[in-house]
């Protein structure tokens, strides 16, 4: 009962700023986001006991009208969406936002809901003695309303002239931005035509992927005031420069960075070569998760600064797992880059699958494997299997074998977040594969938009 005098306080307040219109999401394991919007006044019956929703909003596909039936999601039972009073922010023209999560009609989690996953993985790093900072990575690609290209005459890669193109549109998302509480650490031009990526700062685990999920929005939001549409895709167009959406993290203990200031490799401790060793001994399972799409192969690939190797570097671009060592330079101090992820993921279990990785290796002392100080591609076969290092699957199929087979990421997501994952990725092999690329990329440009 104690909440319903808090969102009543709440109301008074979000009313006085001229919020009239509440909207809640939650990502699926396709990557998909999903909403449910109530007039002010219900906030506190949002909040809890929550609004209903199907099972099936788990096994949404990205063809927009697939569902993935099974025995545990059919269209037979109800859950509630709940949402998080304290992490919602204002958007402006009316409108307030705030991340939901899944649970049952008892009040208990659901195990299906991604950012309970998330959740979990930081209570089990905290049951540990570590603390997690996150920052995210948001690249995106300009295009028209109906999907096409924009005209990219003056586009340079990291240019000025992209700016100057779109700077009423650079300068809106800044100042909405900045009205939401959203801090911008940076926000420039990138290497494809008319991309640009904005990185988010360090945060907890789950404020930080909350964080990324509402500059989605807002991005989104200042695109349709400019005629403009955001691509979210792996690949907007075949053949063209591919979206990431690289994860950094940071871990502490009992206040202590475990990726600075220590005796081994570039300053970290030995927790901290465990969490990297971990890390990159569990990517192969966990593929399927952080870009398990149908479109993220085309983008995996050599050259594309995707981290296709299995293998770690400091400042090593084309190494699946980037070391950013802690220096003058780098004021976050020692960090970790996750190359591989991209758009299509939900950020969630991406954040999860990755440090619980890094927890793992953390348990299990692992060793960290040598270091790959070149391009992976410049060695040999021989010298790239003596390392260790291995090419990443393009194929989904192969990807999603290696998730489903996998004891770790189970043990770190759950069976059902697990089989959720491998069935609505699953379904776009077995419905889509066939399609050539360029046909793949146009079918899917806006599948994950919003």
């Amino acid at each position: 009962m104690a909440a319903k005098p808090l969102a009543a306080a709440a109301i008074a307040q979000l009313e006085s700023d001229g919020v009239a219109t509440l909207i809640g999401t939650v990502v699926n394991p396709a990557g998909l986001t999903h909403a449910k919007t109530v007039p002010l006044r219900r906030m506190g019956t949002f909040a809890d006991p929550g609004l209903g929703a199907s099972p099936v909003w788990h096994a949404f596909t990205i063809d927009q009208a697939g569902i993935v039936f099974g025995d545990a999601i059919s269209v037979v039972g109800d859950q509630r969406i709940r949402i998080d009073l304290g992490a919602l922010r204002i958007l402006g023209d009316g409108l307030a936002w705030a991340p939901g999560g899944f649970f049952d009609q008892a009040g208990g989690p659901d195990p299906y809901c991604s950012r309970g996953a998330l959740r979990r993985v930081e209570d089990r790093l905290a049951a540990a003695g570590l603390t997690a900072s996150v920052g995210h990575e948001m690249e995106f690609v300009l295009v028209a309303p109906d999907g096409s290209r924009l005209p990219s005459t003056l586009w340079a890669q990291y240019g000025l002239a992209g700016v100057l193109e779109y700077e009423g549109f650079v300068r809106d998302v800044t100042d909405a931005a900045n009205s939401s509480g959203v801090p911008i650490e940076q926000f420039h031009p990138e290497y494809g035509a008319n991309q640009f990526e904005i990185s988010l700062p360090p945060m907890p685990p789950v404020d930080a992927a909350d964080l990324l999920v509402l500059m989605r929005i807002i991005v989104g939001r200042v695109a349709r005031r400019h005629g403009l549409r955001v691509s979210l895709s792996p690949v907007p167009f075949a053949g063209s420069v591919g979206n990431g959406a690289h994860q950094h993290f940071s871990l502490l203990r009992d206040g202590v960075p475990l990726f600075s200031d220590g005796s081994g490799a570039h300053g970290m401790t030995a927790e901290g070569e465990s969490a990297v060793a971990g890390l990159v001994a569990g990517l192969p399972e966990a593929q399927g998760v952080l870009c398990g799409s149908l479109l993220s192969g085309l983008r995996m690939q050599p050259g594309h600064w995707s981290g296709a190797y299995i293998c770690w570097g400091t400042e090593n671009r084309e190494a699946a797992v980037r070391f950013l060592q802690g220096c003058q330079g780098n004021v976050y101090g020692g960090n970790v880059e996750v190359k591989v992820i991209d758009p299509s993921a939900n950020p969630y279990l991406a954040t999860a699958a990755v440090l619980g990785l890094a927890l793992d290796g953390v348990e299990r002392e692992a060793t960290l494997p040598p270091e790959t100080g070149v391009d992976p591609a410049s060695l040999t076969e021989a010298q790239r299997t003596q390392a260790g290092t291995v090419l990443l699957p393009a194929r989904q199929l192969d990807a999603l074998r290696a998730l489903e087979g996998s004891a770790t990421m189970r043990r770190i997501l759950g069976d059902e977040v697990v089989d959720a994952v491998v069935a609505v990725r699953r379904y776009e092999a077995e419905h889509f594969g066939a399609l050539s690329p360029e046909e793949q990329a146009d079918k899917f440009r806006m599948a994950w938009s919003v």
